[in-house]
């Protein structure tokens, strides 16, 4: 947005003894190359980049706690890296730093197919793990739209298409390594399914944005991939039948395995990034696992439903080059919405509401979006009640920049006014920090400062996101 951010002036010096000591743990793994840093000073965001003073790329546990408790020696940021796809500036080193790039950590350290868990390293990517599980007959379901690093996922507690049968990764992390601010490397959890035992250490490392540790092992369930899989598309004349239709199925109880809801700018965006030739109506894609009578099942008390509401076609996508060609198409409506107005930035932006209230907060913020003038598309994983806005700016004009984040201000206020919260799955990052203390309330947020300072006394780790020090 071509201003710095306030926090830029409290940036901390990268003295010659501690690059020296950088040294001796990375040799030719560490850079300060202006290319290096711009790589790791930006993300989705619509901020500025924020470069850090030096890059390194771990290897090890043992290296990134070095590293760490170096920099904890000397106050020095320290902000980890996977691969750069956030979206509310989360890996922006505000006050300089060291970028700590996990991205060649990408080991599947373990597979325990009997017991529907794998071990990895951060690095790796939901993808890649995919790939590398698919002969045991297993699956890992969490899908955000990037190829994401499971390191960078479980920071920010990530979820996409899925979690509406499978869950977050919240519900999938059993197990953390993790280095802390004073490089200690500590282990949270095991492959037990269940424990009683202490304090919850794994979810409070879940989501905590690399602002409590630097996670750099993750253990995660796994599933047995479905018999039968089918998924169908249904277009509406309007955004409440399509949004009615989403409602009446989850409170039904069908457990329908994806519920994505585009409006017609997302479906317009998709049709020309993908060739496609969906109806530029308010579309959903519905997807379905299980036995073969029970997909059949599911898709048919689903498609009648749907017909309640007025749908116009309910058409099936049954071989699965179709399907992937579709669910492809959805994960790239984030980059396919960019070039409804080139040359512009995304702010991109979600909240997550009771599924009770869905309807009526995406009303209401559709509407605000199209008094405000602003070219713009909202998709979503609507079965949890999680829609995203993705509003294009130009962000050199400040009053673009300001109508957008009207807009999101508002649909915040709507969400927590309505029981639901700022965010479903981007994160607080540096974008959604304000709108913590009117969800959580003061004293709330009085108690996770109080573990922030006493985990990162000297407030190192990703400094300036979530919570204000």
């Amino acid at each position: 947005m071509n201003h710095p951010h306030p926090l830029q002036s409290l940036k901390r010096p990268l003295t010659e003894a501690l690059l020296l000591g950088l040294q001796g743990i990375f040799g030719a793994r560490l850079s300060t190359s202006q290319a290096m840093r711009e790589h790791h000073g930006k993300d989705e965001s619509s901020y500025d980049p924020m470069l850090p003073d030096a890059v390194v790329f771990a290897h090890s546990s043992e290296e990134v706690a070095a590293a760490v408790a170096l920099c904890n020696e000397h106050a020095f940021p320290v902000i980890a890296y996977g691969t750069g796809t956030s979206l509310e500036g989360h890996i922006l080193a505000l006050q300089g730093g060291l970028s700590i790039d996990l991205s060649q950590m990408n080991q599947v350290v373990a597979i325990n197919p009997e017991d529907l868990t794998v071990t990895v390293q951060p690095g790796v990517t939901r993808k890649q793990l995919n790939v590398e599980i698919k002969d045991t007959g297993l699956f890992f379901p969490i899908d955000p739209g990037a190829d994401a690093s499971i390191g960078g996922m479980t920071a920010t507690r990530a979820s996409g298409t899925n979690a509406v049968r499978y869950g977050t990764m919240r519900e999938n992390v059993l197990a953390l390594t993790v280095v802390t601010a004073a490089g200690k490397i500590i282990k949270t959890g095991t492959r037990a399914k269940k424990s009683s035992a202490g304090y919850d250490l794994t979810r409070l490392f879940v989501g905590s944005e690399g602002t409590l540790g630097i996670i750099t092992e993750i253990t995660l369930k796994i599933y047995p991939q479905p018999e039968a899989v089918s998924a169908a598309i249904c277009s509406f004349t309007d955004i409440a039948s399509a949004v009615n239709t989403v409602i009446q199925t989850i409170q039904m109880g069908v457990p329908v395995a994806r519920v994505e809801f585009l409006d017609e700018s997302s479906v317009r965006a998709i049709n020309q990034h993908d060739k496609l030739s969906l109806p530029e109506k308010p579309l959903l894609m519905f997807e379905f696992h299980g036995s073969e009578h029970g997909v059949k099942e599911q898709a048919e008390v689903v498609q009648h439903i749907a017909a309640e509401f007025g749908a116009i076609g309910f058409e099936w996508a049954t071989r699965p080059e179709d399907r992937s060609r579709l669910w492809q198409a959805r994960h790239n409506a984030y980059f396919a919405l960019l070039q409804l107005r080139p040359g512009c930035r995304a702010i991109s932006t979600d909240c997550c509401v009771p599924i009770s209230r869905l309807a009526d907060c995406l009303l209401e913020t559709k509407a605000d979006c199209e008094r405000e003038h602003i070219i713009h598309g909202i998709i979503g994983h609507v079965g949890d009640g999680n829609f995203h806005v993705q509003m294009l700016v130009d962000t050199n004009d400040a009053a673009d920049v300001a109508r957008a984040e009207g807009v999101n201000a508002r649909m915040v206020a709507r969400a927590i006014a309505m029981n639901g919260t700022c965010t479903g799955e981007h994160g607080v990052g540096l974008h959604k920090m304000d709108f913590l203390v009117d969800e959580h309330g003061e004293a709330a947020i009085d108690v996770m400062r109080s573990i922030k300072h006493a985990m990162d006394p000297n407030n190192i780790l990703n400094p300036g996101k979530i919570i204000r020090w």
